[in-house]
C-alpha cells in the first residue's frame, strides 16, 4: 500500500495529458486568480497565437504528476496566487525555431518591495529558452551549459509579462538560444513593450538523453 503513490505518479509518467488537454486542466483558487487567468487568454496576442498554426499551445507544468509538482520549482514551489499566479501558457513551434510565454508575477516573487526578485527572471529565462529549443533537438531534451543575463529595467510585481525566445544556431546536440521578458502590451493601440530582461544560452543535450525519463515535455 505505501507504494501505491510512487505506482501513480509512475503511471501519469507514462501517460501524460495531451498540449491540448492541459490548457483546460488549471482551475483558479479565487476571483483574482481567475480574473488574472481571464486578462491572459482574453488578450489580442493569446487570441492570435492560438489562430497560428505555426504555433503549439500549451501548459506543459500540468504534464507534471500532482504529487511531483513540489519538486518542481516553477511548476509547484513558486506556483500560487500571490506567486506565479496561473500556469504559464506557452506556446512553441514543431521546429524549435521560436517560442512565446505569458506568466503572471505577483509580489511574493520580490527581492525589494514591489520589484521581482533578478534570481527569479534569470529563472524564467533559463526554462523558457531551453523550452524554446528542445523540438530543434535529437532528443528534445537539454541541459544549460552556459547563460547570461542583462537587466534592462525593474520588473514591478502584479503583472503578466510575456517571455519571446528563439533558436539561433543548432550543432548536433548543442543549441544556442536567445530571448527576452517583457512588459505585455496591445500592440494595436499603438503600445510598446518594455524590455525588461534579456539573455542569452548555451544548451547541451546530455549523451544518455534517449533513456532519460521525461517527466515534462
Amino acid at each position: 500500500m505505501a507504494g501505491a503513490p510512487a505506482i501513480s505518479s509512475l503511471r501519469d509518467i507514462a501517460n501524460p495529458p495531451t498540449d491540448a488537454e492541459t490548457l483546460d486542466m488549471f482551475v483558479p483558487s479565487t476571483d483574482e486568480v481567475a480574473a488574472i487567468e481571464e486578462s491572459i487568454w482574453q488578450h489580442p496576442e493569446t487570441r492570435s497565437l492560438l489562430q497560428n498554426e505555426n504555433y503549439i499551445a500549451s501548459r506543459p507544468h500540468l504534464k507534471i504528476p500532482e504529487k511531483l509538482r513540489a519538486q518542481n520549482l516553477t511548476g509547484g514551489t513558486l506556483l500560487g496566487p500571490d506567486k506565479i499566479a496561473v500556469p504559464p501558457l506557452q506556446f512553441t513551434t514543431h521546429d524549435g525555431s521560436t517560442f512565446v510565454s505569458f506568466q503572471y508575477l505577483g509580489p511574493a516573487l520580490c527581492g525589494h518591495p514591489g520589484i521581482v526578485h533578478g534570481g527569479l527572471l534569470a529563472t524564467l529565462l533559463d526554462e523558457g529558452l531551453a523550452r524554446c529549443c528542445f523540438p530543434a533537438l535529437p532528443n528534445k531534451v537539454a541541459v544549460t551549459a552556459s547563460l547570461k543575463i542583462d537587466y534592462k529595467a525593474p520588473v514591478m510585481a502584479g503583472q503578466v509579462v510575456v517571455l519571446r525566445a528563439e533558436t539561433t544556431k543548432v550543432e548536433g546536440r548543442k543549441a544556442w538560444v536567445k530571448g527576452r521578458l517583457e512588459t505585455l502590451v496591445d500592440e494595436s493601440k499603438g503600445e510598446r513593450p518594455v524590455v525588461l530582461t534579456e539573455g542569452e544560452a548555451l544548451f547541451i543535450e546530455p549523451r544518455q538523453a534517449a533513456s532519460m525519463r521525461r517527466v515534462v515535455n
